[in-house]
This record gives C-alpha cells, structure tokens and sequence, in this order.
C-alpha cells in the first residue's frame, strides 16, 4: 500500500471514530431525557403526578393526563380498565417493562418486570451505552405477548453484528431490582422520571395505533399516565422495535 493510500485509510478511520463517538453521546442524551436532573429534581419536589407533569412539560410533551384508578384495578378485566380510564380501546393500555441481562431468577408474573442478558460482557455493569446496555425499559401492549427474541435481534443489529446473538439472552429481573432501578413499585413502574437513565424501547404496534394516545404506568400502583404518542417519540426519542 502506497503511502498516500495509507494516509487516507488513516484519515477515514479516524472519521469513522468521531462519528461513532458522536452518535454514543446522542443516544447518551436520549436516555438522559427520561431520567432526573439534579435541576429536574428540585423543580419536582412534591407529589408523583406533579413531578412527572413537570418533567413532561419540560421535555416538550403537553398532552397528556393523569387517572387515578380503584385499588382492584389490576383484578378486572382489560375492557373494564378501559372503561374507568375512559379510553376508546384496550390497545391502548400498556406497561412500562425494565428488562436487563444477568443470571435468570425471576417469574414472568411481574406486570412491570426487568429482563437482564445472562451472557453479558464483563464490562457490561450500566446504561452508559445505550447500544450495550445492561438495562432496557421496554413499553408494550397489555394485550400483546412480549418477543424476546425480536429484541434480541434487534440489539444484535444496532451493535452492527459486532456482538454474538448468544450475549444477549434476555431475562427478567426480581421486583427488587426493578424498584432500586426506577425508584417505583411493582405495578406503578413508569418509563418517565426513573431514577436511573435507562434505554427505552417502544413496541412499533403503540406507535401505529390510530388514536396517537397511550396509557401506561404513573409511578403509582393506582396512578395511570397517558400521553400522546407521537409527542413523547419527538421528546424522549426511543426505540421503536417490533417486539410483539
């Protein structure tokens, strides 16, 4: 190789470097947006739905809405849900899920549940890198099954094939951890105002449906939150997977 051509090699390499370098920080920021600032914090210092409606309103999301619902909400039917958050269809009705990768010893009985990767990197202990995470907050459909192996795929593609399909091999976490993560209950979990900055990603079927409006999770057990879709995509920007 002539040295002019290994100069441009280098030249190239170094531009793939500082894009890579610049795309990380983007998606740093992205998940920073569903986290607390220090700033964030003091502004929202009294109840839960006040908290959250100032974060909203800060990151741009103005149409949305708060419920408060019975303590027998999660005993009734998803019609009959739908019915007392006055909403014109039970697609509409979704859980904030906090998936991660490490040992497997947990139930699928969680409504709102992490899921680790059990073969993950040694140096894969945070949210850092959004790409690699050790955590991801994943919203789907009550109605819907959750495809793990979508989500696989999914991560497998965004790491450019770097990284074996056999790492990420998701799993949920126990309550506990998904409480230390987030800062809320089993069944109040939300993906807005978390304690920690964790990726998220939203089932592609939410994002498609007709009413641009859906309801999850308010940092409550009896506190539900519903947003207009298409505001929250433009202010927390997350990632719009097929994973159901």
């Amino acid at each position: 190789m002539g040295a002019a051509a290994a100069d441009l090699e280098a030249r190239q390499l170094r531009i793939l470097r500082r894009v890579e370098d610049l795309e990380l920080a983007a998606q740093q920021h992205r998940i920073g947006a569903l986290s607390l600032s220090d700033a964030e914090a003091e502004v929202e210092a009294g109840d839960t739905e006040e908290r959250l409606s100032a974060l909203l309103a800060a990151r741009g999301v103005h149409d949305f809405a708060f419920r408060r619902v019975p303590a027998d909400y999660y005993d009734r039917s998803l019609e009959e849900r739908r019915d007392l958050l006055a909403v014109d269809s039970v697609a509409q009705l979704c859980k904030s899920i906090v998936m991660a990768w490490y040992p497997w010893i947990c139930s699928l009985n969680h409504v709102h549940f992490s899921q680790v990767n059990t073969k993950a990197a040694a140096d894969v202990v945070d949210c850092s890198n959004p790409k690699n995470s050790k955590y991801y907050v994943v919203i789907v459909q009550y109605m819907a099954r959750l495809n793990a192996e979508n989500i696989k795929n999914f991560l497998y593609t965004l790491n450019e094939s770097q990284i074996p399909k056999k790492r990420f091999n998701m799993r949920l976490a126990p309550e506990e951890e998904s409480l230390m993560l987030t800062g809320f209950v089993h069944n109040g979990v939300t993906c807005i105002g978390m304690k920690t900055a964790i990726p998220v990603i939203i089932d592609e079927a939410i994002t498609k449906l007709d009413e641009d409006f859906f309801w999850l999770g308010g940092g409550e057990v009896d506190l539900k939150l519903g947003m207009r879709t298409s505001e929250f995509l433009n202010a927390f920007n997350p990632f719009v997977v097929k994973c159901s």
